[in-house]
């Protein structure tokens, strides 16, 4: 069940488009809604993955609002 969840959320990530991510909008890399953007939804973006352990303040695991928006991208 894990590995069906996973193949969902990476195909569910791969069509998040370039456009989507180009304009840097928090809202749309955050897919599933919750008001954070997780390592995986940031995946879509090279260098957001590279940018996001300085980015998580808190470390959580997770970019908030305030988080991404120190994102230099």
């Amino acid at each position: 069940m894990k590995n069906v969840l996973a193949a969902l959320s990476i195909a569910g990530l791969s069509m998040v488009s370039a456009s989507a991510f180009a304009g840097g909008d928090f809202e749309k890399l955050d897919t599933d809604g919750n008001g954070s953007i997780s390592v995986i939804e940031a995946s879509v973006s090279t260098s957001l993955t590279e940018q996001f352990a300085d980015l998580d303040a808190n470390a959580d695991g997770e970019l908030s609002k305030s988080e991404y928006a120190n994102y230099e991208g």
